[in-house]
């Protein structure tokens, strides 16, 4: 309810206002509505994403001064349409300092209550109008490794904001069910480079400053986003199609990351040839010099840890693999994102399917093998994270432990089943009709129960109820000797990668 609703009168915006901010005080009495975050009752996440609008775009500037510990200054603008009549707007933010807030170009109070930023109009936004939303702010690098958002490198900065944590960098709607196209704006020392998600505008020298246009040429999930600032070398190419590829690497290592970097337009071929033309207007791989413990999908530049690369602590098939791994995700996860974060196997599961086909047809890793293992391991998968459409909520303060193996191998597992009982033939079909049925939107698994019964001319809600949301894995087609082992008494979820 909010904050006007049970006065006849609007009251003034000095009042208002004062309402406001003894709500987030907590000094308003029982009747009032104190501002609250709402979300958009996500199972994992109630109070992710926020209702009520739509947004279409985000216009992001951010100023760098050149020192990775300090906030940056940051200018956020919406442009959104109300779906539902507005008198207070929340938005997903925290971890940075709020100065003003202007919506349809009037100044408007604000408090933060909990990770939101609750924000009260002069005048309530009507359904199906135009929504303008304009607010200075802070955004700060600091805070624990894990919790996401800016990551700290060795030179300067990058962005993993999956799965909840892009409102520690930039207020918004921070659900991957509401898409928007994004422009970045990054003005940093001119010695160091920007580079954000889509495709490079403009650039601009000024003075001692810099200034970095990007603009993507799809809708994005805020999990997605990426801008990094460092010391960096653009690394360019041509991928098929005449697909722009473009590689930001620590400008020290170009030349010696290059055999890794050189095998991207092969990647990209090999993709195309198994689910369809790559979905977005550029490529590349992004290396930091940071410690995260995980390589992430970030829309047309994928994050990699430079050790991963650099160190020579994996196996080369192991390392090949994790890019294509990376780079099915701008299929299944980028361009069909999921509708809510239970469907997250849906982008984990595929993304792991094409690294595991891969590292079969390359390194002659039996795929049959890693799904057998796969299986003898997933009761005690799903009894450790839930079954895989069906995940437990993180652990308290442990966000990223949602990436449990159920998610990667397990999820995988539910591909295989699937190709196992519908024939080879009617699974390619499937995921070539999935990529481009949804293309740029969201989807669920029950748009994916239904795609796949629909390609395989038969109803496979029951066949894939099992596999999807019962606490035993059910028995695998064509393999009737396979067991799964009975999950061990304590064990715990692995991390995400």
């Amino acid at each position: 309810m909010s904050l006007t609703s049970r006065s006849p009168a609007r009251p003034s915006r000095r009042l208002r206002a004062a309402l406001l901010i003894a709500a987030s005080a907590g000094l308003i009495a029982a009747g009032v509505p104190q501002p609250q975050p709402l979300g958009i009752g996500d199972p994992l996440f109630p109070h992710l994403g926020n209702p009520g609008y739509d947004v279409l775009a985000y216009d992001i500037a951010f100023t760098y001064q050149g020192d990775n510990t300090k906030p940056l200054d940051a200018l956020t603008k919406i442009d959104a349409r109300a779906t539902a009549r507005l008198d207070r707007i929340n938005l997903d933010f925290t971890h940075g300092t709020v100065r003003s807030v202007h919506v349809n170009g009037l100044r408007a109070e604000f408090a933060s209550s909990g990770e939101d930023l609750v924000v009260l109009p002069v005048q309530p936004v009507e359904q199906g109008t135009s929504l303008s939303i304009a607010v200075s702010h802070t955004s700060d690098p600091s805070g624990p490794r894990d919790a996401g958002g800016w990551v700290r490198t060795s030179d300067g900065l990058a962005m993993a904001n999956q799965a909840d944590a892009a409102h520690r960098v930039f207020p918004g709607n921070d659900h991957p069910a509401d898409k928007a196209y994004f422009t970045f704006r990054i003005t940093a020392p001119k010695e160091l480079t920007a580079v954000a998600n889509g495709r490079r505008i403009a650039r601009a020298v000024a003075g001692d400053r810099q200034t970095w246009l990007y603009r993507t040429a799809h809708p994005m999930a805020t999990e997605l986003a990426q801008v990094t600032i460092g010391r960096s070398a653009v690394v360019e190419r041509t991928g098929p199609h005449g697909l722009p590829v473009r590689d930001v690497v620590p400008a020290a290592d170009a030349q010696r990351l290059e055999p890794w970097l050189a095998k991207t337009p092969g990647h990209l071929k090999w993709m195309e040839r198994l689910v369809g033309r790559y979905p977005f207007e550029t490529y590349g791989v992004l290396v930091a010099d940071a410690d995260t413990g995980f390589q992430l999908e970030t829309q047309t530049l994928s994050l990699f840890e430079r050790s991963l690369f650099a160190d020579g602590d994996y196996p080369k098939w192991f390392v090949d693999s994790i890019m294509v791994h990376e780079l099915a995700h701008q299929w299944f996860g980028n361009s069909v994102s999921p509708r809510t974060w239970s469907d997250l196997w849906l982008n984990e599961g595929h993304a792991t399917w094409y690294e595991a086909r891969y590292a079969e047809e390359t390194a002659q890793l039996s795929l049959e093998q890693r799904m057998r293992n796969a299986y003898l391991a997933s009761d005690g998968w799903r009894a450790a994270g839930g079954p895989p459409a069906a995940p437990k909520a993180p652990a308290p303060g442990e966000k990223t432990s949602l990436f449990r193996p159920v998610v990667y191998d397990g999820s995988a597992l539910i591909l295989y089943a699937l190709r196992q009982e519908i024939g080879k033939d009617a699974f390619e079909r499937l995921e070539r009709r999935w990529v481009t049925q949804y293309a740029h939107s969201t989807a669920s698994t029950a748009d994916f129960v239904r795609l796949a019964s629909e390609v395989a001319g038969r109803d496979l809600t029951a066949f894939l109820k099992g596999w999807l949301y019962d606490a035993k894995t059910p028995r695998m087609p064509g393999h009737p000797d396979w067991r799964s082992k009975a999950p061990v008494k304590g064990a715990q979820p692995g991390a995400k990668r």
